[in-house]
């Protein structure tokens, strides 16, 4: 693998975008990875499990989705050490390569008809696989991006990862809608179809590899590296427990929010609206466009604003209208009428999403700073983020799906306090150009 690690104030505007692109990138075909579980789990759940009938089967592979989770605090301790020893570049990388194993055992497993119980278990452990690398990947791309952007445009870049992140989704998606359309019946999907998303994924993820092999370092690990009593690692890491928890409880309500109007939405309008299945893979595709392109908007404006006043907003926003919106959804009768919802609530959380890397990655000096932002977060993902859908279906099944709303909005008035009476130095992420410490 070439060396080419300028620093960055001697980058040109050309090689800083393609970074940029670079250190992104990889993370959108992380994601597509990851959510192409979810957005094929109906078509490929009963090829895994013993029958069922369809919302069993759908807890089931929920189930191995919030298992899946478990790896990514590994995952993000051990590719945050990496990322802060030897480079963000190197720790991407590694991730990558990881999704693309994951990605490629699920797309070969035989069925469980024909190997019994030994096809959850290959599913099992892919997900793990792809747990550890998604849990490396936030903290080494979200620390890169915040390193290698302008000062004064810090919010706007480090929005990308969110765009990508929701992109990652989106092909997801557009994947579903092609099978689903314009290739194959909905028998062909159950039979064999659902495998296709998973060989693109892993293929896309080794272009990808390539792709990063002329990633530039970031300046601050570059001249953090020339120190060598500058790494860190858990011990320094728990010199920083306001930190800690401060990215902790702002994740909280962000990955719930994000996570019930994005990978729970679509199973939602159908198993609860009434929606077909088609209906609501069109739905939440169109919603998570408008909600990508938005991404950016609101990081630039998180560079004239602040970035304490864009959390606050959806903190109180998602207090108050979390549940008035899930019911109207819910009561839908039209397909346009759910779409206008649905983005109505991406727009809101939007004041997180678009800058919860780079206001986590402010908090932290530079020799712990990967380290810091991808253990608490993928701590925090795992035990709220990854059962999301897990805890919406058991409300459903239980007949008290109405106490789901209410759990939401819990979770997001965590993050508001948290917002309020935790995250350190509010006028560090009130300023306009608020710069990572060194």
């Amino acid at each position: 693998m070439p060396v080419f690690q300028p620093q960055i104030g001697a980058l040109t505007t050309a090689q800083r975008i393609r970074s940029i692109i670079a250190g992104s990138a990889g993370n959108l075909i992380e994601y597509y990875d990851w959510y192409v579980y979810a957005a094929f789990s109906m078509y490929f759940a009963h090829a895994f499990f013993p029958p069922g009938n369809a919302t069993t089967e759908l807890l089931r592979s929920a189930a191995v989705f919030a298992i899946g989770f478990l790896m990514r605090p590994v995952g993000g301790w051990l590719m945050g050490l990496m990322a802060d020893r030897h480079g963000r570049r190197a720790a991407l990388s590694l991730s990558i390569m990881a999704m693309c194993t994951g990605s490629l055992a699920i797309a070969l497993c035989p069925t469980y008809e024909r190997i019994g119980v030994v096809a959850p278990s290959v599913l099992l452990l892919a997900r793990l696989l792809q747990g550890l690398s998604l849990g490396g990947e936030y903290g080494a791309s979200a620390t890169y991006l915040s390193e290698i952007a302008p000062p004064a445009q810090r919010g706007f870049y480090a929005s990308f990862q969110y765009v990508t992140l929701v992109m990652g989704q989106l092909l997801a998606l557009v994947v579903l809608l092609v099978l689903q359309f314009v290739m194959l019946s909905s028998a062909q999907l159950g039979a064999w179809g659902w495998r296709i998303p998973f060989g693109i994924g892993a293929l896309l993820a080794l272009s990808i590899l390539w792709f990063r092999r002329g990633m530039a370092e970031s300046e601050q690990f570059s001249t953090a590296a020339r120190d060598r009593t500058a790494h860190g690692g858990l011990r320094v890491l728990l010199h920083h427990p306001r930190e800690v928890l401060g990215v902790c409880g702002l994740t909280l309500g962000g990955t719930v929010a994000f996570y019930t109007f994005t990978i729970y939405m679509q199973k939602y309008l159908v198993n609860t609206v009434g929606l077909s299945r088609e209906q609501s893979t069109l739905i939440s595709t169109a919603s998570l466009v408008v909600f990508a392109l938005i991404q950016p908007a609101f990081g630039a404006l998180s560079d004239r604003v602040g970035r304490w006043r864009l959390l606050l907003s959806f903190g109180i926003l998602g207090c108050l209208f979390t549940v008035p919106l899930m019911r109207a959804i819910s009561t839908v009768q039209s397909p346009l009428a759910a779409f206008v919802l649905v983005t109505v609530a991406l727009v809101g959380i939007s004041g997180y999403t678009s800058i919860n890397a780079v206001v986590k990655a402010e908090l932290f000096p530079t020799r712990v700073r990967a380290l810091g932002v991808a253990l608490p977060y993928a701590l925090t993902v795992s035990i709220f983020g990854g059962t999301a859908e897990y805890v919406a279906l058991w409300f459903k099944q239980i007949g008290h799906e109405d106490l789901f709303y209410w759990y939401v909005t819990g979770c997001i008035a965590c993050s508001l306090l948290t917002v309020l009476f935790i995250l350190p130095g509010h006028d560090r992420i009130t300023q306009d150009n608020s710069a990572p410490r060194p």
